[in-house]
Protein backbone atom coordinates (compact mmCIF):
# COMPACT_ATOMS: atom_id res chain seq x y z
CA UNK A 1 0.00 0.00 0.00
CA UNK A 2 1.14 3.52 -1.19
CA UNK A 3 2.38 5.66 1.86
CA UNK A 4 0.00 8.44 1.48
CA UNK A 5 2.03 12.09 1.78
CA UNK A 6 1.83 13.67 5.52
CA UNK A 7 0.15 17.14 6.02
CA UNK A 8 3.89 18.60 5.88
CA UNK A 9 4.22 17.86 2.35
CA UNK A 10 1.12 16.90 0.89
CA UNK A 11 -0.58 20.27 0.43
CA UNK A 12 -0.61 20.18 -3.12
CA UNK A 13 -1.36 16.34 -3.10
CA UNK A 14 -5.22 16.37 -3.03
CA UNK A 15 -5.66 12.39 -2.56
CA UNK A 16 -3.81 13.25 1.30
CA UNK A 17 -6.94 14.15 3.56
CA UNK A 18 -6.40 17.07 5.53
CA UNK A 19 -8.55 18.24 8.88
CA UNK A 20 -8.90 21.74 7.49
CA UNK A 21 -10.29 19.93 4.17
CA UNK A 22 -13.64 18.72 6.22
CA UNK A 23 -13.78 21.40 8.45
CA UNK A 24 -14.04 24.45 5.76
CA UNK A 25 -17.63 22.58 4.32
CA UNK A 26 -18.69 26.35 3.44
CA UNK A 27 -16.64 26.33 0.64
CA UNK A 28 -18.67 23.69 -0.74
CA UNK A 29 -21.08 24.77 -3.79
CA UNK A 30 -24.54 23.98 -3.10
CA UNK A 31 -26.16 24.71 -5.93
CA UNK A 32 -25.05 23.89 -9.73
CA UNK A 33 -24.78 27.96 -9.89
CA UNK A 34 -22.70 28.02 -7.34
CA UNK A 35 -20.21 24.91 -8.84
CA UNK A 36 -17.37 26.70 -11.14
CA UNK A 37 -15.71 25.07 -13.84
CA UNK A 38 -16.94 21.28 -15.68
CA UNK A 39 -19.31 23.76 -18.25
CA UNK A 40 -20.12 20.93 -20.21
CA UNK A 41 -20.78 18.83 -17.76
CA UNK A 42 -23.05 21.08 -15.47
CA UNK A 43 -24.73 21.97 -18.44
CA UNK A 44 -26.07 18.17 -19.33
CA UNK A 45 -26.52 17.51 -15.48
CA UNK A 46 -28.71 21.01 -15.43
CA UNK A 47 -30.85 19.33 -18.11
CA UNK A 48 -31.27 15.54 -16.58
CA UNK A 49 -32.25 16.85 -13.09
CA UNK A 50 -34.97 19.16 -14.70
CA UNK A 51 -36.46 16.39 -16.58
CA UNK A 52 -36.50 13.95 -13.78
CA UNK A 53 -37.87 16.91 -11.51
CA UNK A 54 -40.45 17.48 -14.07
CA UNK A 55 -41.52 14.05 -14.27
CA UNK A 56 -41.76 13.34 -10.68
CA UNK A 57 -39.21 10.67 -10.43
CA UNK A 58 -35.70 10.03 -9.23
CA UNK A 59 -32.48 11.15 -11.37
CA UNK A 60 -30.79 7.86 -13.25
CA UNK A 61 -28.21 6.73 -11.53
CA UNK A 62 -24.71 8.84 -11.79
CA UNK A 63 -20.53 7.64 -12.23
CA UNK A 64 -18.90 10.20 -11.69
CA UNK A 65 -15.15 9.46 -12.67
CA UNK A 66 -11.61 11.69 -12.54
CA UNK A 67 -8.62 12.47 -10.37
CA UNK A 68 -9.02 13.32 -6.15
CA UNK A 69 -9.88 16.90 -5.83
CA UNK A 70 -12.00 18.16 -8.30
CA UNK A 71 -15.49 18.30 -6.49
CA UNK A 72 -17.05 14.73 -6.92
CA UNK A 73 -18.16 14.58 -3.27
CA UNK A 74 -19.58 18.89 -3.81
CA UNK A 75 -21.15 17.40 -7.13
CA UNK A 76 -23.32 14.52 -5.04
CA UNK A 77 -24.42 16.97 -2.69
CA UNK A 78 -25.07 19.69 -5.14
CA UNK A 79 -27.56 17.49 -7.60
CA UNK A 80 -29.46 16.01 -3.79
CA UNK A 81 -29.72 19.80 -3.28
CA UNK A 82 -31.19 20.46 -6.63
CA UNK A 83 -33.46 17.40 -6.29
CA UNK A 84 -34.48 18.18 -3.00
CA UNK A 85 -33.89 15.41 -2.28
CA UNK A 86 -32.16 13.27 1.12
CA UNK A 87 -28.43 13.26 0.77
CA UNK A 88 -26.51 9.86 2.53
CA UNK A 89 -23.10 9.19 1.90
CA UNK A 90 -20.71 6.50 2.70
CA UNK A 91 -17.37 4.76 1.00
CA UNK A 92 -17.04 1.82 -0.55
CA UNK A 93 -14.51 0.55 2.09
CA UNK A 94 -16.64 1.21 4.94
CA UNK A 95 -19.32 -1.02 3.53
CA UNK A 96 -17.80 -4.55 4.83
CA UNK A 97 -20.92 -6.75 5.08
CA UNK A 98 -24.05 -6.98 3.07
CA UNK A 99 -25.95 -6.21 5.90
CA UNK A 100 -23.72 -3.05 6.06
CA UNK A 101 -25.38 -1.90 2.97
CA UNK A 102 -29.00 -3.26 3.69
CA UNK A 103 -29.15 -1.29 7.05
CA UNK A 104 -28.27 2.15 4.44
CA UNK A 105 -30.92 0.95 1.55
CA UNK A 106 -33.63 -0.02 3.75
CA UNK A 107 -33.79 3.38 5.69
CA UNK A 108 -33.96 5.56 2.05
CA UNK A 109 -36.64 7.81 1.32
CA UNK A 110 -37.96 8.21 -2.35
CA UNK A 111 -35.68 10.41 -4.69
CA UNK A 112 -32.63 10.26 -1.88
CA UNK A 113 -29.53 10.56 -3.02
CA UNK A 114 -26.98 7.84 -2.09
CA UNK A 115 -23.28 8.97 -3.05
CA UNK A 116 -20.64 5.66 -2.54
CA UNK A 117 -16.92 6.95 -2.71
CA UNK A 118 -13.96 4.97 -3.99
CA UNK A 119 -16.98 2.46 -5.61
CA UNK A 120 -14.06 0.32 -7.16
CA UNK A 121 -13.07 -1.00 -4.04
CA UNK A 122 -16.64 -2.41 -3.62
CA UNK A 123 -15.98 -5.84 -2.02
CA UNK A 124 -18.22 -8.73 -5.01
CA UNK A 125 -21.07 -9.92 -2.42
CA UNK A 126 -21.83 -6.18 -1.74
CA UNK A 127 -21.63 -5.49 -5.43
CA UNK A 128 -24.11 -8.07 -6.14
CA UNK A 129 -26.37 -6.70 -4.06
CA UNK A 130 -26.24 -3.13 -5.46
CA UNK A 131 -27.15 -4.44 -8.79
CA UNK A 132 -30.53 -5.85 -7.96
CA UNK A 133 -31.21 -2.78 -5.39
CA UNK A 134 -29.96 -0.29 -8.75
CA UNK A 135 -32.18 -2.03 -10.99
CA UNK A 136 -35.06 -3.54 -9.65
CA UNK A 137 -35.24 -1.46 -6.30
CA UNK A 138 -35.17 -4.24 -4.05
CA UNK A 139 -32.63 -6.02 -1.98
CA UNK A 140 -32.08 -9.85 -2.00
CA UNK A 141 -32.48 -11.01 1.67
CA UNK A 142 -31.09 -14.37 2.90
CA UNK A 143 -33.11 -16.28 6.04
CA UNK A 144 -32.41 -19.34 7.87
CA UNK A 145 -29.53 -21.37 7.38
CA UNK A 146 -28.56 -24.45 5.34
CA UNK A 147 -31.43 -26.51 4.21
CA UNK A 148 -34.08 -23.85 5.55
CA UNK A 149 -32.54 -20.89 4.26
CA UNK A 150 -35.15 -19.06 1.34
CA UNK A 151 -34.28 -15.67 -0.22
CA UNK A 152 -37.19 -12.81 0.54
CA UNK A 153 -37.02 -9.43 -1.60
CA UNK A 154 -37.48 -6.44 0.61
CA UNK A 155 -38.68 -3.39 -1.87
CA UNK A 156 -36.76 -0.31 -1.58
CA UNK A 157 -37.99 3.11 -2.93
CA UNK A 158 -36.48 4.32 -5.85
CA UNK A 159 -33.36 6.35 -5.22
CA UNK A 160 -30.42 7.34 -6.91
CA UNK A 161 -26.95 6.10 -6.29
CA UNK A 162 -24.15 8.15 -7.05
CA UNK A 163 -20.91 6.89 -7.27
CA UNK A 164 -17.33 7.83 -7.85
CA UNK A 165 -14.08 6.88 -8.67
CA UNK A 166 -10.62 7.74 -9.38
CA UNK A 167 -9.76 4.79 -10.88
CA UNK A 168 -12.60 3.87 -13.44
CA UNK A 169 -10.52 0.89 -14.61
CA UNK A 170 -10.89 -0.82 -11.61
CA UNK A 171 -15.08 -0.74 -11.39
CA UNK A 172 -16.49 -3.73 -12.91
CA UNK A 173 -18.57 -3.68 -16.45
CA UNK A 174 -21.53 -5.06 -14.83
CA UNK A 175 -21.25 -2.52 -12.32
CA UNK A 176 -20.47 0.63 -14.85
CA UNK A 177 -23.64 -0.58 -17.05
CA UNK A 178 -26.10 0.03 -14.51
CA UNK A 179 -25.14 3.94 -14.47
CA UNK A 180 -27.51 6.11 -16.41
CA UNK A 181 -24.91 9.08 -16.64
CA UNK A 182 -21.30 9.03 -16.64
CA UNK A 183 -19.99 12.20 -15.87
CA UNK A 184 -15.49 12.37 -15.94
CA UNK A 185 -14.20 15.00 -14.58
CA UNK A 186 -11.23 16.98 -16.23
CA UNK A 187 -8.41 19.65 -14.71
CA UNK A 188 -9.62 23.17 -14.16
CA UNK A 189 -9.15 25.53 -16.67
CA UNK A 190 -6.82 28.74 -15.06
CA UNK A 191 -9.83 30.83 -15.41
CA UNK A 192 -12.07 28.60 -13.60
CA UNK A 193 -9.28 28.16 -10.94
CA UNK A 194 -8.83 32.08 -10.20
CA UNK A 195 -12.95 32.46 -10.21
CA UNK A 196 -12.72 29.64 -7.45
CA UNK A 197 -10.12 31.88 -5.42
CA UNK A 198 -12.30 34.81 -5.53
CA UNK A 199 -15.71 32.97 -4.62
CA UNK A 200 -13.57 31.45 -1.51
CA UNK A 201 -11.94 34.54 -0.76
CA UNK A 202 -15.58 36.10 -0.41
CA UNK A 203 -16.56 33.30 2.05
CA UNK A 204 -13.36 33.40 4.30
CA UNK A 205 -14.02 37.19 4.43
CA UNK A 206 -10.36 37.95 2.78
CA UNK A 207 -9.59 40.38 0.08
CA UNK A 208 -7.45 39.22 -3.08
CA UNK A 209 -5.81 41.00 -5.78
CA UNK A 210 -6.85 40.07 -8.80
CA UNK A 211 -2.65 39.09 -10.03
CA UNK A 212 -2.65 36.87 -6.44
CA UNK A 213 -5.64 35.38 -7.61
CA UNK A 214 -3.67 34.65 -10.69
CA UNK A 215 -0.93 33.67 -9.33
CA UNK A 216 -2.56 30.86 -6.91
CA UNK A 217 -4.22 29.49 -9.77
CA UNK A 218 -1.69 28.65 -11.59
CA UNK A 219 -0.22 26.98 -8.69
CA UNK A 220 -2.58 24.49 -7.48
CA UNK A 221 -2.60 22.14 -10.49
CA UNK A 222 -5.60 22.74 -11.42
CA UNK A 223 -7.70 21.21 -8.08
CA UNK A 224 -10.08 23.05 -6.44
CA UNK A 225 -8.78 21.48 -3.27
CA UNK A 226 -5.59 22.64 -3.29
CA UNK A 227 -6.29 25.90 -4.90
CA UNK A 228 -8.54 26.52 -1.15
CA UNK A 229 -5.30 25.59 0.74
CA UNK A 230 -3.41 27.27 -0.55
CA UNK A 231 -6.05 30.05 -0.26
CA UNK A 232 -5.89 29.31 3.19
CA UNK A 233 -2.28 29.29 3.78
CA UNK A 234 -1.82 32.74 1.96
CA UNK A 235 -4.36 34.28 4.55
CA UNK A 236 -2.28 32.89 7.32
CA UNK A 237 0.94 34.78 6.01
CA UNK A 238 -1.45 37.90 5.03
CA UNK A 239 -2.70 38.31 8.65
CA UNK A 240 0.82 37.25 10.58
CA UNK A 241 3.12 39.28 8.11
CA UNK A 242 0.97 41.75 6.40
CA UNK A 243 -2.15 43.89 6.55
CA UNK A 244 -4.47 40.45 5.86
CA UNK A 245 -4.83 41.63 2.19
CA UNK A 246 -3.97 39.03 0.18
CA UNK A 247 -1.46 40.55 -3.12
CA UNK A 248 1.12 39.26 -5.22
CA UNK A 249 3.93 39.90 -3.18
CA UNK A 250 2.33 38.28 -0.02
CA UNK A 251 1.53 35.02 -2.40
CA UNK A 252 4.98 34.97 -3.89
CA UNK A 253 6.29 34.68 -0.32
CA UNK A 254 4.32 32.76 1.18
CA UNK A 255 4.85 30.15 -1.72
CA UNK A 256 7.98 30.68 -1.24
CA UNK A 257 8.47 29.77 2.15
CA UNK A 258 6.12 26.57 1.35
CA UNK A 259 8.59 25.83 -1.55
CA UNK A 260 6.29 25.39 -4.43
CA UNK A 261 6.91 26.97 -7.52
CA UNK A 262 4.89 28.43 -10.23
CA UNK A 263 4.50 25.08 -11.92
CA UNK A 264 2.58 24.18 -8.63
CA UNK A 265 6.16 21.80 -8.11
CA UNK A 266 6.90 20.81 -4.71
CA UNK A 267 9.93 20.69 -3.14
CA UNK A 268 9.80 16.78 -3.77
CA UNK A 269 8.61 17.18 -7.26
CA UNK A 270 11.29 18.97 -8.05
CA UNK A 271 14.19 16.37 -6.39
CA UNK A 272 12.72 13.69 -8.30
CA UNK A 273 13.46 15.46 -11.65
CA UNK A 274 16.71 16.79 -10.76
CA UNK A 275 17.75 13.09 -9.69
CA UNK A 276 16.52 11.75 -13.33
CA UNK A 277 18.71 14.57 -15.01
CA UNK A 278 21.66 14.71 -12.89
CA UNK A 279 22.16 11.07 -11.40
CA UNK A 280 20.66 9.21 -15.14
CA UNK A 281 21.08 11.95 -17.54
CA UNK A 282 18.13 12.61 -18.14
CA UNK A 283 16.99 8.95 -18.43
CA UNK A 284 15.55 6.23 -19.07
CA UNK A 285 15.62 4.71 -15.56
CA UNK A 286 13.62 2.31 -14.33
CA UNK A 287 10.50 2.73 -11.35
CA UNK A 288 11.90 0.78 -8.72
CA UNK A 289 15.72 2.68 -9.27
CA UNK A 290 14.05 5.86 -9.12
CA UNK A 291 11.87 5.01 -6.10
CA UNK A 292 15.35 3.72 -4.12
CA UNK A 293 17.21 6.93 -5.47
CA UNK A 294 13.96 9.53 -3.65
CA UNK A 295 13.88 7.04 -0.79
CA UNK A 296 9.81 6.82 -1.54
CA UNK A 297 7.91 3.47 -2.17
CA UNK A 298 7.26 2.51 -5.74
CA UNK A 299 3.71 3.01 -5.40
CA UNK A 300 4.11 6.10 -3.62
CA UNK A 301 5.96 7.40 -6.51
CA UNK A 302 3.43 6.52 -8.86
CA UNK A 303 0.47 6.79 -7.14
CA UNK A 304 1.38 10.60 -5.75
CA UNK A 305 3.92 11.86 -7.82
CA UNK A 306 3.96 10.71 -11.20
CA UNK A 307 0.44 11.53 -12.18
CA UNK A 308 1.51 15.34 -12.12
CA UNK A 309 4.69 15.08 -13.19
CA UNK A 310 3.33 13.87 -16.53
CA UNK A 311 0.33 15.91 -16.70
CA UNK A 312 2.42 18.98 -16.81
CA UNK A 313 4.78 17.63 -19.74
CA UNK A 314 7.82 17.09 -17.48
CA UNK A 315 8.05 13.15 -17.50
CA UNK A 316 7.49 10.42 -19.77
CA UNK A 317 6.96 7.17 -18.98
CA UNK A 318 8.77 5.07 -22.09
CA UNK A 319 9.01 1.15 -22.18
CA UNK A 320 12.31 1.67 -20.78
CA UNK A 321 11.31 3.63 -17.64
CA UNK A 322 11.72 7.19 -17.39
CA UNK A 323 12.42 10.15 -19.29
CA UNK A 324 12.58 13.38 -18.19
CA UNK A 325 10.86 16.15 -21.18
CA UNK A 326 13.05 19.25 -22.69
CA UNK A 327 10.38 21.39 -20.56
CA UNK A 328 11.62 19.69 -17.28
CA UNK A 329 15.42 21.27 -18.49
CA UNK A 330 13.97 24.72 -18.84
CA UNK A 331 12.11 24.90 -15.54
CA UNK A 332 15.10 23.96 -13.33
CA UNK A 333 16.99 25.56 -15.57
CA UNK A 334 19.57 22.95 -16.33
CA UNK A 335 21.43 22.23 -19.32
CA UNK A 336 20.46 19.19 -21.53
CA UNK A 337 22.14 15.85 -21.20
CA UNK A 338 23.26 14.43 -24.49
CA UNK A 339 20.80 11.31 -24.36
CA UNK A 340 17.40 13.28 -23.71
CA UNK A 341 15.07 11.02 -25.46
CA UNK A 342 17.14 7.61 -25.55
CA UNK A 343 14.67 5.80 -23.83
CA UNK A 344 12.02 6.42 -26.55
CA UNK A 345 11.81 3.54 -29.08
CA UNK A 346 11.39 5.57 -31.93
Amino acid sequence: MAKIPSEENGILHPETQLPEDDRDVSLRPKSLSEFLGQKAMKENLSVFISAAKNRSESLDHLFLIGPPGLGKTTLAQVVANELGADFKVTSAPALDKPKDLAGILTTVTEKTVFFIDEIHRLKPTIEEMLYIAMEDYELDWIIGQGPSARTIRIPIPPFTLVGATTKAGNVSSPLVSRFGISCRFSFYEPEDMEAIVRRSAGILKVTVDNDAAALLASSARGTPRVVNRLLRRMRDFAEVFGSGHITKKVVAEGLERLEIDALGLEKHDREILRIIIERYNGGPVGAETLAISVGEAVETLEDYYEPYLIQAGLIQRTPRGRVVTALAYDHLKLAKGRNENSGLLF
